[in-house]
């Protein structure tokens, strides 16, 4: 994550706020800046896109790294980093045309003889050096051999048409490249929340970040039928970075509801939710 860690630390130094000052003006605390701009925790894409608002600097190339960054957190990078693009082909090596020997021919006793042997041995050679010729030309002319480039794009977008996405993960789906938010929500904890929709998939999920190990997410989908979906943080590396449900069919118009139940541990009353809602545009 070394380019995404510089290119957010000298975006922090263009807006002229502090830690405290970023912390201030986002979702985000004060220590959680800190692990971002060092490079020990990976950035929510939203944290990303905001302190690229607060400098004035547009999105693209800091998202662009960002998701590199992710692929890699996630070990998807192993699989999707293009190859090194192949060395260059040497060129081909141009032979040198060599004289075709004509053999002399024959004296015989018949002139009229050694004359025909001799034009016929002369037709052969002419025959012979109009075949070296067109082979040399050919060999000049023949395209250097080329091994194909890979793409040095990384696929993404829909990998599950319609219901099929239904109870699987949007990352691994592609469906959270382009995905929009719903809504978001900050925890008496900390941690905070928020649904997440992909129009390209037709798909909701929540995810959640500043979480600590124990705590819960839960989507609820409403309908004909209810669906529910749910998580949980089992890792420090969870409580780091963030942790989401899996994703469920939704259509437009459709109220989704996501809760959150805090870790006994921190001392929030067990069993007790927050919640909150949001509506598919």
């Amino acid at each position: 994550m070394n380019q995404l860690d510089s290119s957010l630390r000298e975006l922090k130094t263009r807006t002229g706020l502090s830690l405290a000052g970023l912390a201030a003006k986002t979702p985000y605390s004060k220590s959680s800046w800190e692990r971002y701009l060092n490079g020990k925790t990976l950035p929510p894409r939203e944290a990303v896109e905001e302190l690229c608002q607060l400098a004035g600097e547009p999105e693209g190339r800091c998202v662009a790294l960002w998701e590199i960054a992710e692929a890699e957190t996630s070990g998807r990078g192993a699989s999707e980093t293009p190859p090194p693009p192949p060395p260059a082909p040497r060129p081909i090596p141009r032979p040198a045309l060599a004289p075709v020997p004509v053999p002399t021919p024959k004296v015989t006793e018949s002139g009229h003889r050694g004359h025909r042997g001799v034009a016929a041995l002369a037709a052969l050679g002419s025959v012979c050096a109009v075949a070296v010729a067109g082979v040399v030309v050919a060999l000049l002319l023949l395209p250097h051999h080329r091994e194909p480039r890979a793409s040095s794009t990384t696929a993404v977008g829909q990998w599950c048409p319609g219901s099929t996405c239904s109870g699987r993960d949007p990352q691994a789906m592609h469906c959270a490249a382009q995905a929009d938010s719903l809504g978001m929500y900050e925890t008496a904890t900390g941690a905070w929340l928020q649904l997440r929709h992909s129009r390209e998939c037709g798909t909701s999920w929540v995810r959640m970040w500043g979480a600590r190990i124990g705590d819960r997410i839960e989507l609820t989908v409403t309908g004909r039928t209810s669906t529910v979906r749910r998580a949980e943080v089992t890792t420090s590396e969870q409580a780091n970075t963030y942790i989401y449900t899996l994703m469920t069919t939704t259509r437009p118009g459709t109220v989704v509801r996501a809760c959150f139940e805090p870790a006994a541990k921190t001392g929030a009353v067990p069993g007790r939710k927050e919640c909150f809602e949001g509506r598919v545009r």
